[in-house]
């Protein structure tokens, strides 16, 4: 298991915002992120998991305790048509790729979507009308003693950019099972090209950001709300609501932290007074302690 101490979060957020951690943990196998779990739980530290990065935000001041990353271990997959079995770590353009390749529709949303298979559990991860809690069948997870739970997708309590694992945060998830449907190769990967250039023409890709910063209202988008009260544009320190999509905040340089809770105060009052809609957070804040 690698082992880094007072690892700059920075270098693992796809926003490049975040001060250290103490102790960063990269399990390799499930063995081994049962172990850490169960020497933390020991200890009664602090534990926070992280996959590959997209939706969080880290707190300039870093994070007390341990971080276990998932991003770039736990990346075994299993295909048994029309089921697929990933592993936490599996990045989830990979998987999409994979079931695309095996002429299996489902995951066509997720064809330029950062992070991880896990993350998109956890945050119930979607687009173009597609949700990963739709194909969900079973998710393992670790307690945080190290013991392994079995989850129908009833008990994982899916909702819209959430579920249990996002609420509760008391287990981490080493594996998920999907159930897809079986198409042509030709037609899924072309749905999965659509997608992927929509994402590049409406949205941000060339600056860091963490992807859609607000929940879309009931029968309304948050994008449209932000742009309709002239925020489109707004900066704080090099934080900058992005000019391509307005839900999104990006890091045109070296934006810290505090600059992006500033701007998304700013935003929130300025929606909330001209609009009476009072958006909601989609992205997780993690350090000191949780702000």
């Amino acid at each position: 298991m690698k082992v880094k101490k007072n690892e700059p979060m920075y270098n693992h957020t796809t926003w490049r915002i975040g001060g250290p951690v103490e102790v960063l943990l990269q399990p390799e196998t499930v063995e081994e992120l049962q172990q850490a779990l169960l020497e933390i739980q020991r200890r009664g530290e602090l534990c926070h998991v992280l996959g590959g990065g997209s939706n969080v935000l880290v707190a300039d001041e870093g994070i007390a305790g341990t971080v276990i990353q998932l991003s770039g271990s736990l990346c075994k997959m299993e295909i048994v048509s029309p089921y697929i079995t990933a592993e936490a770590g599996v990045p989830l353009p990979v998987l999409a790729q994979k079931a695309a390749a095996a002429g299996l529709s489902g995951l066509e949303f997720a064809a330029g979507i950062p992070g991880t298979v896990g993350g998109a559990v956890v945050m119930n991860a979607g687009a173009y009308d597609g949700q990963i809690s739709d194909i969900v069948r079973q998710v393992i997870c670790c307690d945080k003693k190290g013991k392994l739970v079995a989850l129908d997708s009833a008990d994982c309590e899916f909702a819209y950019r959430n579920s249990r694992f996002k609420q509760a945060q008391d287990l981490v998830i080493v594996s998920v099972k999907l159930e897809l449907i079986k198409g042509k190769k030709e037609e899924i990967q072309a749905r999965m090209q659509k997608h992927t250039a929509l994402r590049k023409e409406k949205q941000p890709v060339e600056y860091p950001s963490a992807g859609s910063i607000f929940k879309n209202p009931p029968g309304e988008a948050a994008g449209r709300l932000i742009e309709m009260v002239g925020a489109k544009g707004w900066k704080q320190g090099d934080a900058m609501v992005s000019q391509k999509h307005s839900n999104f905040i990006i890091n045109t340089g070296k934006a810290t932290c505090e600059d992006v809770l500033q701007l998304i105060k700013r935003v929130k009052q300025a929606v909330e007074k001209q609009t009476g809609v009072r958006l909601e957070e989609e992205i997780l804040v993690l350090g000191k302690e949780n702000l």
